[in-house]
Formats: C-alpha cells, structure tokens, sequence
C-alpha cells in the first residue's frame, strides 16, 4: 500500500493509499504476449523480467484473454500437463475478473480480498489491457495478524462469527496505534476491514431472502463513504436500485426492505449500531431507485433549507460497497453535474460549514466547553475533523472532483484551483487533517469519557500535542478562510 503515485503531470506525489487511483500507482509495465506464444518463451520473458505473470492480450482489440502466472506454470508442469512447446493459450486462466484503472486501491483491495487473487487486471477504455496490479503493489500493510484477521472474516459463515471478527479489527487497529501506525493508513485499514465485514454480512443475510432480478447496490455515507472511519463509529447506509417507472420502484422498495433492515440488524449484532438518525437502507427514505436518489439530491440543491443543508452534509459523501457499482457512479456524475457552479447552493453550503469555527482562543490556548458533563474539553469530531470536511465537501462539489475522502478532495483540487490552493498549503492541511485523527484515536482509545469518544481535556496532552492540535486548528481556520473568500464575499 506504500507503493507510489504518480501525478498526472508525471512528478511523483504522495504514497499510494486506498483512496488512490490505480492508475496513478508506479507499476512496471506488464508483460504482454499473444494467444498463440509458446508457454516457453512466456516463461523466459517473466524470468528475464523478474515479474510474477504475464497476459495474454488479443492483438487485434487489445482486450486481455487470460493470464499466465509462474505459480500456475510450476504446477502444471510438476502435474505433466504442461507442453513447453505449445501455444500459452492453452495454460492461461481465462475467464478474467478485471477491474478498471479508473477504480480505486481499495475497491483492488476488498476484490482481491474476497476472491483470494494473487494479481488483478487492469483494463482502460474500451476493456483494453491497462496494467496488472499484484498483492505485492497492494498490500503494503500486510502482517502476520492483518493476513490472519483478514482470512479469519472471510472464513465466517454467521453473523456471530463476524461480530467476533469486528471486535478484533478494533483490537487490531489499537495494537497498531500504540505501535505508531500512521493515522492515514490506519484509518483506511479500519475501514477496508469494516468493509470486509459489512461484505460478508451482505453475503450471508442475502442468502435468506429472495431478492428482485435488477441492479442493485449498496451504498454507504457519512465517514464510512469517505473511508474515514474510526474506532467508534455507526451506520450510515443506503440502496439504490434500477426502475422504470415510479410504480415499479415502489414494488421493488417492498421486495427490498425486509432484506435491508435484516442487513442492518446484523450490522448492529456486529459492533455497528444503528444510526440514531435512521439514515439506513431499511427505512423507506433511503431505499431508493436512481431516478427517486437525483430527485431527492435536486431538492436538497434546489430549495436548500437547513433539514436539505444537513442532509447533503451525510448522503453527499457517498460511495459504493456491495452490488452493482455502476449505479453510484452514474449517480455521482450527475451529483457532480448539477452542483459545479451551483452559486445560491454552493453558498449556502459554505455558510453551514462556516457555522463551526476553530476552538482557538486569542487570550489562552483553546476554547473549550462541555458542560458539568465533561468539563474543560473540546469535540475533536465537530470543532476539528469536521471543520476540513464540511470546507473540502464544498469546494469538491463546486470542482468536480470525484473522490469523497477528505484529503484526496483537496489534493484533487490543486489542479482546478491552481494557486490559489497551492500544494504545499494542501499537504500541510492535510497533514493536520490526519493529526486530529490520530489524536481522535488516542482518545477513543485512553480518553477520560468513553461515552464521549470525541471529547479531549487538551491538559491531558504532552506539550507537543498540544502545540499540533493548535497548529491543526489554524490550518482548519485557513481552510475556512478559502471558503468565505471564494464563496461568501
């Protein structure tokens, strides 16, 4: 996962995360070869090369046929079922799941994961050869307990299984923290294992029921749409469905719902609670067909009340986890469409993202609340993270920019932006982005109100810390400044 990425002007950039685009990842070009090349000269071209595979690639399409790994070689020639001599057509595994290089390395990750592939093809426009993208590339993080946890949700086969699995991703995540995991990988892996978990309990609970024949996905919103998820967190989810007509996605929602709310369920006997906002796929509201999720996003945009406000600042970050993923993104596109340059709901917008300020204080160190209830301490989660979130969600739907992770929607806006967002001013809110969340995992972890996960004394932290967190909230201030210049002046 450490892999580098490349920029699209071809100077390197930040290290490869989950949210990153495949095809911005550093790979050596792959090892390409015709149907009818003998397995001898593929064998010397991957040993010439030191890779692990090759693909067979139709010369005239240029659309991959199969694959050809040294591990498939080995036993076949071991089981004598291999002809040195004949075509490589003949040894390949055909039949390819290949992903598009437009994907991201953690839709790479859970594929591989789920369907224990050791390499994963990449195609481009058209479904032609892009590259190959190998466990090695991917799984930077991979250790003797992540490979067993990993193993361990995949062998489940019910939900009580699972929600012994959950608990130990959170005992794994608190290990790796005190062993000085960085918060960025950290909080990407807890959220590719939760993913993990949510897959299988999909799995296992749509096996109860009989689903209607249509596309179909399901989506998640809120941090878990952004890949941003922590030790404490709850459900935000949704499904969208294709339909005709409004009659027929009526029928459809009924057929569904049952099958969602039994989803949820699960999730909450796995460690995730249910939404106390009801924001789930099992309440009606957000069951929804494609054309019934753009109107309800055409309302939130244009009559755009406090309640519209509030719901665009959970469903507007959303991705897909289960199910056909096409759906989301058609429906992202449009989202995209109708909110750049979007003046009155931009400001509008940007209005309610300016309503949190940072909690700095001009005559002493922070401003801090709480009530008797948890005196003297501040919400990391509302007066911290939230303040770069709700500023990069605006500025993001405004410009474009596809990703719905925090620091990826600023890092996407450098090249829209220009110099009025400068990178290095984006690595550096970025950088304080991912110090309040390590500081939010240390407390979830140590803190003095575990019913108030979010809540730090910040005289309880070493005097460094506490010079981070102030110089993280400046950049919070900073990031708010861009927004009430571009938008509200």
């Amino acid at each position: 996962m450490q892999s580098s990425v490349t920029d699209s002007d071809g100077a390197e950039a930040v290290p490869a995360h989950l949210n990153a685009s495949l095809r911005k990842l550093a790979l050596l070009p792959p090892i390409v070869v015709a149907p009818e090349t003998s397995v001898r000269d593929v064998l010397r071209r991957i040993d010439s090369t030191d890779a692990e595979a090759a693909v067979v690639v139709d010369d005239a399409s240029g659309v991959p046929l199969g694959i050809v790994t040294l591990r498939d070689a080995l036993r076949a020639i071991v089981a004598e079922e291999c002809d040195l001599a004949g075509p490589v057509a003949g040894l390949m595994t055909g039949g390819l799941i290949s992903l598009s290089a437009d994907a991201t390395v953690h839709q790479a990750t859970l594929l591989m994961f789920r369907r224990r592939m050791r390499h994963l093809v990449l195609t481009d426009t058209g479904g032609r050869l892009f590259n190959v993208v190998s466990q090695g590339d991917l799984y930077g993080m991979q250790s003797a307990d992540s490979a067993s946890l990993i193993n361990a949700i995949l062998a489940s086969r019910s939900i009580a299984e699972l929600a012994t699995q959950s608990a130990a991703v959170r005992s794994f995540a608190t290990r790796r923290l005190s062993g000085g995991n960085g918060p960025e990988l950290l909080c990407e892996w807890i959220s590719a294992l939760n993913d993990l978990i949510a897959m299988q309990v999909i799995d296992l609970v749509e096996g109860e029921f009989e689903l209607p024949y249509v596309p179909w996905c399901w989506m998640v919103f809120g941090s878990e749409g952004r890949l941003e998820q922590t030790l404490v967190t709850d459900q935000d989810n949704g499904i969208i469905f294709a339909a005709d007509s409004a009659e027929e996605a009526a029928g459809l929602r009924l057929r569904f719902l049952p099958f969602a709310k039994a989803v949820n369920q699960a999730l909450d006997a796995c460690g995730f609670p249910l939404c106390s906002g009801d924001v789930m796929a099992g309440n009606p509201a957000w069951c929804l067909s494609l054309d019934e999720w753009k109107l309800c996003f055409e309302d939130w945009i244009t009559v755009p009340e406090p309640k519209a406000l509030l719901n665009a600042t959970i469903f507007f970050d959303f991705r897909p986890l289960y199910g056909q993923e096409e759906l989301v993104s058609e429906l992202q596109g449009w989202l995209l469409h109708r909110t750049a340059g979007n003046t009155a709901f931009l400001r509008a917008m940007a209005s309610v993202a300016l309503e949190q300020e940072p909690p700095l204080a001009w005559w002493r160190d922070f401003r801090l609340d709480g009530g008797k209830q948890h005196p003297h301490t501040l919400d990391l989660k509302a007066h911290g993270v939230r303040l770069f979130v709700d500023a990069a969600r605006v500025l993001a739907l405004d410009h474009g920019v596809v990703p719905t992770n925090t620091v990826e929607r600023l890092r996407g806006l450098r090249k829209s932006m220009g110099m009025r967002l400068p990178a290095g001013e984006v690595e550096a809110m970025a950088a304080a982005f991912y110090q309040l969340q390590r500081l939010r995992l240390q407390n979830q972890v140590t803190g003095e109100f575990p019913e108030a996960a979010n809540r730090l004394n910040p005289d309880r932290l070493h005097k460094l810390d506490r010079q981070i967190l102030k110089e993280a909230l400046r950049q919070a201030r900073t990031l708010q400044q861009r927004l009430q210049l571009d938008y509200l002046t």
